[in-house]
């Protein structure tokens, strides 16, 4: 146990915090952003999913630096880097410079999740104190999410879109400043062996190419059917070079054994799916509100405070839940909840009242993602030893962040795949460009409950029914249950 536990778990929560809250925070602002710096509405997506597969493809990565070179090191690093990419960002005077200084921001923010969240694993041993710590970490990565939209239309409405981004840099450079001053530095027992880095650049250009792929086959600057499928072969290609590449290298950046976990297995699978969903659900139901019920971004950020309550009472549940009874059922109740809020949406009218039609649909959600959030984080560290701390939390956090990312381009294909031949329909009158966009976004909404259907089937088959045998003796069990 470290000799200042509330203060190491609140300094790396808040350190995480800021990073997750990027993923959300832009969502309310995308409208204004689109108006003030010209981006093309099905370009809008890079916004949001350059951040997410930066962050994904280059967590695994940085989690093996940081069990090397220093985990606290490694903290400091990405957190200056994130407060000067989002000071660029900030200063961003069109797309390409916004989206540059985003994918650098994921980049901070690769660092700053796997040292922090390895931090954290190596400073609370298994067990009670651990479960705590996690269930503390996944509440607030999933209060972050909501908190983010929220923020975003306050600070869009008030100072300007520029200060979502802005308000990072004090906070990460204070950050990487007193780093030193709360924790110690601490090292994987791997330190010292080579790094794998055809691996990792393998790796992220597939997920980089993959999602680039998704994105353009909706786009509407006439991009050539050739270069699309092209994308995707090349994006295939760079994915199973990956695969080979960690079969045969000595010291891989995933030992793909790992998977032969069960725990590890179906939660990193259910986090992709859960997280595509998250990412989904944040990006259209901001659009929704702005641009069919004619919301103001600050209307916009406000009506999802009942949301990140209800999340807030999830994550305290389920915390409490995990720590006395099995993290498998609570998990499972989680991802139904939010099952049943995507279906509301996907029914909510062109004319909806926000009182019985999006509130519903937001609490019901809301208190699943709370819920599903906590055990999830639970049941991806079960039986990992120390040593491996930085791989678990890379894996995790490249599932998340790869399924945030992947879940909106494939939402954002499926959405908008007929949104130039809706337009041209609607002739320009405001009432069919309203049902036009309503009909993408509903299509939207669809998808992403058709993911956490897919979590929720995985979650229930593959997810094993008992905990797992600690490597350590043999005979210890891991306090917070899977089954």
């Amino acid at each position: 146990m470290p000799q200042r536990p509330r203060l190491i778990l609140a300094f790396l929560s808040i350190a995480a915090f800021m990073t997750f809250l990027d993923v959300s925070i832009v969502n309310v602002a995308l409208p204004t952003i689109e108006a003030k710096l010209a981006i093309p509405t099905t370009q809008l997506p890079y916004v949001v999913t350059t951040y997410g597969m930066l962050l994904g493809g280059f967590v695994l990565l940085c989690g093996r630096l940081a069990d090397t070179y220093g985990r606290r090191r490694t903290l400091r690093i990405g957190l200056t880097l994130f407060a000067l990419a989002s000071l660029v960002a900030g200063l961003a005077q069109n797309a390409v410079m916004l989206i540059t200084a985003r994918g650098a921001q994921g980049l901070g923010a690769a660092l700053i999740a796997t040292s922090a969240l390895s931090l954290l694993t190596s400073n609370f041993a298994e067990g009670p104190a651990r479960t705590k710590a996690l269930g503390v970490w996944g509440a607030l990565s999933g209060l972050a999410s909501v908190a983010g939209v929220t923020l975003g239309g306050v600070l869009t409405d008030g100072p300007g879109w520029r200060w979502i981004f802005f308000i990072n840099v004090p906070i990460g450079l204070a950050g990487a400043l007193v780093a030193p001053l709360v924790v110690d530095e601490s090292r994987g027992a791997g330190r010292g062996a080579s790094f794998d880095v055809p691996g990792a650049l393998l790796l992220t250009s597939g997920l980089v190419v993959l999602i680039f792929t998704l994105g353009r086959t909706v786009d509407d600057s006439g991009v050539p059917a050739a270069l699309v499928t092209g994308g995707f072969v090349l994006a295939a290609l760079l994915l199973a070079g990956f695969l080979l590449v960690e079969r045969r290298a000595a010291a891989p950046l995933i030992p793909l054994g790992v998977f032969r976990r069960p725990s590890l297995r179906a939660a990193n699978i259910t986090a992709v799916l859960l997280l595509g969903n998250v990412v989904t659900l944040f990006f259209f139901a901001s659009l929704f509100m702005q641009q069919a019920l004619g919301y103001s971004p600050m209307r916009t950020g406000l009506a999802y405070v009942p949301l990140a309550v209800v999340v807030a009472v999830g994550a305290g549940t389920a915390s409490q839940l995990v720590t006395r009874f099995a993290a498998r059922p609570v998990l499972l109740a989680g991802l139904a909840l939010v099952l049943g809020g995507m279906l509301l949406l996907w029914r909510a009218p062109a004319d909806s009242s926000y009182p019985t039609d999006i509130l519903p649909a937001f609490l019901i959600a809301g208190l699943g993602l709370g819920t599903a959030f906590v055990p999830l984080q639970v049941v991806a560290f079960a039986g990992v030893e120390e040593g491996e701390a930085g791989l678990a939390a890379g894996l995790i956090n490249t599932s998340q962040e790869v399924g945030g990312a992947l879940g909106l381009a494939v939402a954002a294909t499926f959405a908008f795949r007929d949104l130039d031949r809706l337009t041209r329909h609607a002739h320009g009158v405001p009432s069919l460009v309203r049902e036009a966009r309503v009909q993408v976004f509903h299509d939207a909404f669809l998808v992403g409950a058709g993911l956490v259907a897919a979590g929720l089937a995985v979650a229930l088959a593959f997810l094993p029914r008992r905990p797992p045998v600690l490597p350590v003796a043999g005979e210890a069990r891991a306090t917070a249950e899977v089954g």
